[in-house]
């Protein structure tokens, strides 16, 4: 039986539509976490937990609650969550005032906010953990193992949006790193030609007016390439 409701296939194209539309990052990682609230039972809040470099950061969350958590969790160093991504793959515990594997959490957790219970779903980018998927209840024993698959299965679907867009953002830090890369080759030509120097004199002389200028490299070329451009349409 799927552990999803039948609602889940308008959620999941509407996600779809997000993360093709050419939406940015942080549009995608907050759909995701809406999506969560709506598809899991139980779920009031969720939240994510992404790997940056070596460093985690709050990237999404349905309120402020649910950052606040997350946030909570990286300070005190413990919590499902963080265990999600470095221990077991799936965290769980619907109710947080009886005995639990996170007591100091735990005390926090139900002395500043509502909820009860908590899921840590970790993400996987091509078995690598990037971070966690993170719900919460705000009812002790809302969340239930059927809880627990259904956030099995929204954390693959996470995973999925989140590689799409990073492929995406690399493409296009490619594509801008090629840019960059042709107009600094254009403005050495042109160093070149006017200075009578190789290559290695002109591009030195573009660096070191980088420098005096305090601009990018690339942004000092693309100014010599246009000045050029301007002067030959005169």
């Amino acid at each position: 039986m799927n552990p999803l409701p039948p609602e889940a296939s308008q959620v999941f194209a509407r996600l779809n539509e997000i993360v093709y539309s050419g939406a940015t990052t942080q549009a995608v990682y907050d759909a995701i976490v809406h999506a969560t609230v709506e598809l899991v039972d139980g779920c009031d809040r969720a939240a994510i937990l992404l790997r940056d470099r070596e460093r985690l950061t709050s990237a999404a969350a349905t309120d402020a609650v649910a950052r606040g958590i997350d946030e909570l969790e990286l300070s005190i160093g413990d919590g499902p969550c963080l265990d999600a991504i470095v221990d077991e793959a799936v965290q769980f515990d619907p109710d947080l005032t009886t005995p639990t594997a996170w007591p100091g959490l735990a005390a926090r957790v139900l002395a500043d906010t509502p909820v009860r219970g908590m899921i840590g779903c970790r993400l996987l980018i091509d078995g690598t953990k990037v971070g966690a998927l993170d719900l919460f209840a705000d009812q002790p024993g809302a969340l239930t193992q059927r809880s627990v698959d259904q956030a099995a299965i929204m954390a693959s679907l996470a995973s999925v949006a989140i590689m799409t867009v990073r492929a995406r953002g690399e493409a296009a830090n490619l594509t801008r790193a090629l840019d960059n890369s042709r107009a600094i080759g254009k403005a050495v030509g042109l160093i070149m030609a006017a200075r009578k120097v190789d290559d290695d004199e002109a591009f030195q002389v573009l660096r070191k007016t980088s420098q005096d200028l305090n601009m990018k490299l690339s942004l000092v070329a693309e100014e010599i390439v246009r000045g050029q451009t301007q002067q030959a349409r005169r």
